[in-house]
């Protein structure tokens, strides 16, 4: 990326971390809890002492804390310096600064990846299409994955002339002063809370099960619909886009959880190739 890009996708960017340092002060136990059960779920163990767990765009530095407590040594790194706050903050209530190094960095930086070598597991959830080259950071962050180790992201899900749509209600906000972004906010919503009374109506109506509204892996709701409404640059991608971007580079899929074709992400687990050949 040329410094020319970065200033404008910085002209344009979110203020992600702003929103993570009001979000930690809602943090407790059973967050925390949430966010280890969905780590754990996803990777399939229930104990990570002995391995690295690298934390890319660590945001609030949540699921670095819910590694640090399966014992991983964890290194966190965000290019938002409010990112970085937060994740500091976070780790200095609940643990401590032993095998846990919080950084500011970018994924997008070749000289700082240089220096960070291999891990483990790498982790990145709702990053990658925030940094304006989605696939550039995918393929950088599968680089930093230890051969036969696991890259686990979350990526929005395309779905077609919705995205551009959300991707032109996100840049209006970021372009937008408070009246146009209290607007928007408040027109999100009410569209999301339209939507779900109606799906579990249809729900209802069939006999289905309607889902509990307990946030899943630890989140919050409200700073959650600020980080969507706001959440600029954006990039989306199919299943089949990811799993065929990384295939071609030797990894293995191990764990998919697909949002259905609708809004959201889907979450993918790669296992990274042992040889160049594997």
């Amino acid at each position: 990326m040329t410094t020319h890009q970065a200033e404008a996708i910085g002209r344009d960017r979110f203020a992600f971390g702003d929103n993570w340092l009001k979000f930690i002060e809602l943090m407790d136990e059973r967050r925390i809890e949430q966010a280890v059960a969905s780590l754990t779920a996803a990777l399939g163990v229930e104990d990570l002492s002995g391995r690295s767990f690298l934390d890319v765009g660590c945001g609030s530095g949540l699921f670095s804390l819910a590694a640090r407590r399966l014992g991983a040594r964890v290194h966190s790194f965000d290019y938002d310096p409010d990112s970085v706050a937060a994740c500091s903050l976070l780790r200095d209530r609940y643990a401590s600064r032993e095998d846990w190094t919080v950084e500011r960095g970018s994924i997008l930086d070749e000289a700082y990846l240089a220096g960070l070598g291999t891990f483990d597991i790498v982790y990145s959830w709702g990053v990658l299409h925030h940094t304006g080259d989605m696939w550039g950071a995918i393929g950088a962050a599968s680089a930093l994955t230890e051969p036969g180790g696991s890259l686990f992201i979350a990526i929005y899900n395309d779905q077609g002339l919705a995205s551009r749509v959300w991707w032109r209600i996100k840049r209006r906000y970021v372009q937008g002063g408070p009246l146009t972004r209290k607007s928007l906010l408040l027109g999100g919503k009410t569209y999301f809370r339209t939507r779900t009374a109606v799906a579990n109506m249809a729900k209802r109506a069939v006999g289905e099960p309607v889902p509990s509204r307990v946030p899943r892996r630890g989140m919050s709701q409200g700073h959650d619909l600020v980080d969507w409404i706001g959440g600029f640059p954006f990039e989306v991608a199919t299943p089949e886009q990811i799993f065929g971007f990384l295939h071609g580079r030797g990894f293995r899929l191990r764990f998919l959880k697909t949002c259905r074709g609708g809004l959201g992400c889907n979450e993918f687990v790669f296992t990274a190739p042992r040889t160049p050949r594997d």
